[in-house]
Order: C-alpha cells, then sequence, then structure tokens
C-alpha cells in the first residue's frame, strides 16, 4: 500500500488561529516591573566539587533507598528455609560485600579537583554513609537468617562440640 509523505509546511500558512481573539484574561503587554526585579537578582553558579559533593551524597544514600524493597522481600519470601529465601538472602549479602570492596571506586568519580580518588579521606562522610547503610542491609540479613533458623544459637546446635561429664558411680 503506497503511502503519502505528510507535508506539514502549509499549516503554518493557514490564517485560521491567527484570527482567534486571545483567551480571557491573557495580555499581549509584558509586565515591565518584574522583568526589571528578575535582572537584579545575580545568581551564583554552584561550583563543581559543591555538585561533585551533592551526587556524591545521593550515592551515598542510595543503599538506604533499597532498604524498604528489601525488607518487603524479605517478607515475602517467608520464614522457612526454601530456594527462593535462600536466593533472596544471598542477593542481600552480595550486593553489599561487593560493594565494600568497591567504595573507592564508586566515588572516584567525584572526587573535589586536586585530591586523590583512592584516599580514605576524600569524601570521608559520604564513604562512611554508603558502608553504614549497607551494614545495615547486612543486619537485616543476618536478622533474617537468625527468624529463619540459621543460625546457630541455641545450645542444642553445639552438642557435638560438648562432653559428657564423669560417669556417677552410685546411681539411685
Amino acid at each position: 500500500m503506497p503511502t503519502k509523505p505528510l507535508d506539514y509546511s502549509s499549516l503554518e500558512n493557514t490564517s485560521k488561529w491567527k484570527n482567534l481573539p486571545p483567551p480571557p484574561g491573557f495580555s499581549k503587554q509584558l509586565n515591565v516591573s518584574s522583568k526589571s526585579k528578575t535582572e537584579d537578582v545575580t545568581t551564583k553558579p554552584k561550583s563543581l566539587d559543591s555538585l561533585k559533593a551533592s551526587r556524591a551524597w545521593g550515592v551515598a544514600i542510595q543503599p538506604a533507598k533499597q532498604i524498604p524493597m528489601n525488607l518487603i522481600m524479605l517478607y515475602m519470601s517467608g520464614s522457612q528455609v526454601q530456594i527462593f529465601s535462600m536466593g533472596v538472602i544471598v542477593m542481600l549479602f552480595w550486593g553489599p560485600f561487593v560493594n565494600f570492596f568497591k567504595v573507592n571506586k564508586t566515588f572516584a568519580q567525584y572526587a573535589p579537583e586536586g585530591k586523590d580518588p583512592n584516599a580514605v579521606t576524600t569524601l570521608f562522610l559520604q564513604k562512611g554513609a554508603f558502608l553504614f547503610f549497607h551494614l545495615v542491609g547486612l543486619g537485616i540479613g543476618v536478622w533474617k537468617c537468625l527468624q529463619m533458623g540459621l543460625l546457630p544459637t541455641g545450645t542444642g546446635d553445639w552438642l557435638a562440640f560438648e562432653t559428657r561429664g564423669p560417669a556417677p558411680e552410685l546411681s539411685l
């Protein structure tokens, strides 16, 4: 089926839109006093380092934004040992462990000019917040393992390592 290309240039020459009256409340005159006020205000542009620092804070807070999603996933996975719940637990542990080793690489692009991006003191608060929120995620994973009974917390979990006491010589 042959198609005909659309020609939009013919719309510009039509005068039916030009003869319409303006909408109610519209004024063609510009308000001169408000224009002069906006010109008097000088806006100081943010420096590149402050923009990088604000972006670094965004990256640092990102693990905190994942915590509610992880809590919902843990709630939906149940408290019994199943393949789905174990997959959620592994995913919950895997992310923070990988990110612990990538902290400097993650924040290298946000380092201020003239500073070493791999130094611990560069973006110290942002890196600390990043690690703290990942530790919170790990804590949630440990709590879920405790709820599922995967952590040895009772005396029955350590029976193999206990020794018997001396045998009583007399029994009643």
